[in-house]
Formats: structure tokens, C-alpha cells, sequence
């Protein structure tokens, strides 16, 4: 009788710690074929002729899927790369080696779930099942008070039945060691000009330099909790270093999941709330995403009220030249780092949405471009949330919308990102 093999499609769950479907893999399997694919899809130009994929996300990436790659083979396992179509790639290595099943997590986002679909159409043509698992929220769907269908669209609603009447599952346990067929080819990591990417130029200025994969991603959270105190007092700061857990950029590819972070969460009692918060909304938006679909970022039979030089202005606010020293010395640290604060983004979406008067889809294409952390339930959820899309009345912060006096302040962070050689270099440092 020939072994049972198993192909684990690795997405946005760069991890080997809580990740069920490499669990179950290996319980269910006698060989387990784990496997990454860039999808050139992700990494082509937008309709701006901008990358949809820029150099720092694109770096971040590299290096998780590196050391996946790596702490796989700590496991006695392999991962095996390709650049290719998923529908293509995925139904191929399984015929190659002989694969019963494949096994992956669950997207909510449109782009997502259409690969999804693509890969089980071709996957069915040869008889293989493709099963799903949900892995990417703090709390399962399956343990949430209500179905889907009928998930509150209040996030107040949402937040007081969640934490009332669920509870977040325990994270599952790693494999001892992990068997894999004979793997002939495993494939090369690609580089940035493979991907068709320069390489980005790292900013002095910036607070913090993202590493991509799990290991970096555990020493964070490490470090972020080991000096709780200090960060929970700088979250009204817009400066310090650890003024938030940063985390965000491992989570949103899966190189640690929402469960690690709530259970070392729980250590702290009360004084991890507001991170437990974000953890919250980030389920509320990908929640929303399956209930709705599309339609949670489309307004109903509403038309955008524009200024006339909408497009002006949005250029503008991209390159920072608003003349808002706030929302400009914000845009040169996102142009420079791919990354920005929290409250920053907030501040900067309202000002382009409320203010500008400008295309809000266009701000959100362009968060996703710039942003380590995009994540498109999230990055979308929140635009569309500011934009007040379908009645939003409920605001995420107070503070989207400053006072004028707050946009004008020459604070530290306003004289720490004044325009610069390295955030005006355009495509050598964009994400």
C-alpha cells in the first residue's frame, strides 16, 4: 500500500507553531508536501501603473517565506517554491507527487477566495479534494454566538455578544517532525528583480526595521510583552518606538496567528485590552468579508461626492505635499518605511476622504501598494469604514478627523519626516 500524501498549500500562515492544517497534515498523512507559490498576479502593475505589491512588503515576504523554508527543514521536512498561477502549480506537484488531499486556510477577501476557487476547480478535475480551514482570526467561526449570516453589522453589537458568550480556542500544538516524499526539485527563493521589484532603501529615520518569518515575528511579541508597561503608557504618544506592538506585519501573512497573541495577552490581565481590541476589529472586518462579500466595500446606489481636482489632490496627499504638516510628515514615513501608526492611518484616510474630498478606493489601492501589513479585510474594512460606505456611523477613533490645530503642530514626529531624498525616490524604496 503506497503512503498517503498530503500537499499543504502555505498562503497568508507563514508559521509552524498553531497552524492546524500542518497539525492535521501530519496526524493524517504519512508524507506531508509543503509548498509556496508567488502568484505573479500579486506582483504586476495596477491600473495606475503602480506595482499592487511594492519593495518592502515584497522584501518582508521573501524573508518569511525563507524562513519557513528554514524551520521547516529544522522539522525534517522542505518547502517547495514556485512562481507560478496557484491553479496551475498547486493541481501539478500534486500529480508529480502523488498527492491524496490539499489542505489550506480559508481567505475571506475577493482576490483571494477567486484563486481558492480556481485551484479546487482544477484540483477536482483530477478527483483531489481541497479542504479548507479557517486559521487566521482570534476567535473561530465556528464558536461565534450567531452564524455568519446573521453576524451583527455593529461592531458594538459584534464586541459585546463575542466576548460575552465565546470563548478564543487554545492554539493547537507543533509537530514533533515532519516526513516528506523525495523531493527532486525544491526550487530557489526569488529575488526582488525576479518579482519584477527594486530593491527598497531602508530609512534612517524610521523607528523600527520589520524582519519577515515566524522567528522574528516570536521574538517581537517577546519583546513587546516583556515591556508592556512602558508601551501601554506611550499609546497616546505618536513617537516612541514601542508605542504599539507592531505585530501587525507577521499577522497579516500568518507568521503568528491572533491566538499566540491573545493567550500571552491573557498574562497581563486589563492591561492588554487595547491590543486585544485591534485583534477584535481585525476579526470584525474579515467576518464582515464572508457575510457580505464585496458589498461590505460597496455603497449602496451612492455616488462618491468628488472635488473637481480630485485627482490633483490625491497626488498630493500620495507624495505628502498637502501642506498639512501632520498628514504630509505622515505620508513621507509611509512613502519611506511602509509602515505608519495606527492612529496615523486614521488621521490620513479622514483627511483625504473628509477633507480632499477624494477617491477613498484610491487611497485604499494606494495603502495597499505602501503597506508591510496590508491585509485586505482589514485594509479595506477600514477605508470603507471612514468613507461611512452603507451607514457606517460608528467610528473606529475619534481622532480620523483632527483638530486644526493638531494637523498643524510642529511636533518631534512632524520634524523627524520632512521630505527627504530617500521618501521622493519614488519606486526605489515604495511598497
Amino acid at each position: 500500500m503506497s503512503d498517503r500524501t498530503i500537499l499543504v498549500w502555505f498562503r497568508n500562515d507563514l508559521r509552524i507553531h498553531d497552524n492546524e492544517i500542518l497539525l492535521e497534515a501530519v496526524r493524517k498523512a504519512d508524507k506531508v508536501l509543503p509548498v509556496y507559490c508567488f502568484d505573479p498576479y500579486y506582483f504586476q502593475p495596477t491600473s495606475s501603473g503602480a506595482p499592487k505589491t511594492g519593495s518592502f512588503r515584497a522584501r518582508f515576504l521573501l524573508e518569511a517565506v525563507a524562513d519557513l523554508r528554514k524551520n521547516l527543514q529544522g522539522f525534517g521536512a522542505e518547502l517547495m517554491i514556485r512562481i507560478g498561477n496557484p491553479s496551475d502549480v498547486i493541481p501539478q506537484l500534486a500529480e508529480e507527487y502523488h498527492v491524496n488531499e490539499v489542505y489550506h486556510h480559508r481567505e475571506v477577501a475577493y482576490e483571494e477566495t477567486n484563486i481558492s476557487e480556481e485551484v479546487e476547480a482544477a484540483l477536482w478535475k483530477m478527483r483531489l479534494n481541497l479542504k479548507h480551514f479557517i486559521g487566521h482570526t482570534m476567535y473561530h467561526k465556528e464558536d461565534l454566538p450567531f452564524p455568519i449570516k446573521d453576524i451583527p453589522d455593529s461592531f458594538a453589537v459584534f464586541k459585546k455578544k463575542v466576548e460575552r458568550d465565546s470563548n478564543v480556542r487554545s492554539c493547537v500544538s507543533t509537530p514533533d517532525h515532519i516526513s516528506v516524499p523525495e523531493i527532486t526539485d525544491a526550487g530557489e527563493l526569488p529575488t526582488l528583480q525576479q518579482l519584477g521589484l527594486t530593491e527598497p532603501v531602508d530609512d534612517p529615520r524610521a523607528a523600527e526595521y520589520f524582519q519577515g518569518g515566524e522567528t522574528a515575528a516570536l521574538v517581537q511579541m517577546h519583546k513587546y510583552f516583556s515591556q508592556l508597561d512602558i508601551a501601554i503608557k506611550q499609546k497616546n504618544g505618536r513617537n516612541g518606538t514601542e508605542f504599539s506592538s507592531k505585530l501587525s506585519p507577521w499577522l497579516s501573512i500568518g507568521c503568528i496567528s491572533p491566538r499566540q497573541v491573545y493567550w500571552e495577552i491573557q498574562k497581563y490581565g486589563s492591561n492588554g485590552n487595547l491590543l486585544k481590541l485591534e485583534l477584535l476589529w481585525r476579526d470584525y472586518f474579515r467576518f464582515m468579508f464572508k457575510k457580505h462579500g464585496q458589498k461590505f466595500i460597496k455603497a449602496k446606489d451612492e455616488v462618491q461626492d468628488l472635488a473637481p481636482d480630485a485627482e490633483l489632490l490625491l497626488q498630493k496627499w500620495k507624495n505628502g505635499e498637502t501642506g498639512v504638516p501632520l498628514i504630509d510628515a505622515a505620508m513621507h514615513e509611509l512613502n519611506a518605511t511602509g509602515f505608519i501608526s495606527n492612529q496615523n492611518r486614521q488621521v490620513v484616510a479622514g483627511y483625504l476622504v473628509n477633507t480632499l474630498k477624494a477617491d477613498w478606493t484610491q487611497g485604499a489601492a494606494y495603502f495597499e501598494e505602501k503597506l508591510i501589513d496590508y491585509s485586505p479585510a482589514s485594509n479595506w474594512g477600514n477605508w470603507a469604514f471612514i468613507a461611512g460606505v452603507n451607514d457606517a456611523k460608528e467610528s473606529k477613533y475619534a481622532i480620523a478627523t483632527k483638530l486644526p490645530k493638531e494637523l498643524e503642530a510642529k511636533t518631534d514626529f512632524v520634524n523627524t519626516w520632512q521630505p527627504s531624498s530617500i521618501d521622493e525616490a519614488g519606486d526605489l524604496v515604495g511598497v
